[in-house]
């Protein structure tokens, strides 16, 4: 019997990925902040113990960059230590281990799309303690699964970018979005599909990609993608002007942002055995699901 744990429950990926597997029937363990605290290691590992997981998904992050910026030691207890305890305890009792970490951790100075063994070298607070993360997994579990994600968006509940725009579209608000910043959209609903098959029916280890498929992408061509989705769907009356941005000009960024981290899923539909959907397919089918929980927008 397949027994799922699911720290970081509450979270955009986590909270998609443990409604999405309970209503496929399997039996999810969603964790969140009140069932423990990632700052303690002994609680997650009497939490897994108890608990006696087949699968173990870490889900959980502090990802806003100020934050881990004005606070770099909370940073490292629950990007990087956490996660290794959550490796060491699934390691010793053969329990499989997934951990979600970041393109953040990625060079990004050079454009393209990243393979795996692409060079790593983060620029910002978050991304140094995600790599960490990723380092320490492996020591302490080379079995585990570290899957990288990008830009996940299609949790209405938990909005990301495309889903403010959408909001701001449809209700006049002017719309400007970052042109010199490249990567790659993830939609959470493909996500789950991928990491309920590499945690069940694959045994893939190491780093892998899970994004979609396409050539990188800025904010402001991403920006552009939802409003055409949404004029064409019958959301807006016109595509609205998107006022182009620069990086390097937005002072509420305290800490930096790697330009160009961009991932290739070339290994990941070579894993699965079947193609992965471009992004604004992706999109599309999102934007095309808003639909049904937007009322609210209209007012």
């Amino acid at each position: 019997m397949k027994k799922c744990l699911i720290f970081g429950a509450a979270g955009r990926v986590g909270s998609h990925l443990a409604s999405y597997l309970s209503k496929l029937g399997d039996d999810v363990i969603a964790c969140t902040r009140k069932e423990c605290n990632l700052e303690n290691r002994d609680d997650i590992k009497e939490l897994i113990l108890s608990v006696q997981p087949t699968h173990v998904i870490n889900c959980a992050a502090i990802s806003g960059l100020e934050t881990c910026l004005d606070d770099p030691v909370l940073a490292h207890r629950v990007n990087a230590m956490a996660p290794e305890m959550m490796a060491q305890v699934c390691h010793l009792k053969g329990i499989r281990f997934i951990h979600l970490s970041t393109d953040y951790v990625l060079d990004g100075r050079r454009a393209g799309l990243k393979e795996e063994s692409a060079k790593c070298k983060p620029i910002s607070v978050y991304g140094e303690s995600k790599f960490e993360a990723e380092l320490r997994i492996m020591d302490v579990m080379p079995e585990a699964l570290v899957a990288r994600v990008s830009w996940v968006f299609g949790n209405w509940a938990r909005p990301a970018f495309p889903e403010m725009i959408l909001k701001k579209a449809i209700q006049g608000e002017p719309l400007a979005a970052i042109a010199d910043k490249w990567s790659m959209p993830t939609w959470v609903g493909d996500l789950s599909e991928w990491l309920r098959i590499l945690a069940y029916e694959k045994e893939y280890e190491g780093v892998l990609h899970l994004c979609q498929s396409g050539e990188p992408i800025s904010w402001h061509s991403y920006a552009q993608i939802v409003v055409k989705n949404a004029y064409e769907m019958g959301l807006i009356s016109s595509i609205p002007e998107i006022l182009e941005q620069k990086l390097d000009e937005q002072s509420f960024f305290r800490d930096a942002r790697p330009r160009h981290t961009a991932m290739s899923s070339n290994k990941l539909a070579l894993i699965l055995d079947k193609p992965i959907r471009h992004y604004e397919e992706a999109l599309g089918l999102a934007i095309s699901g808003f639909t049904a929980t937007m009322p609210q927008t209209h007012e």
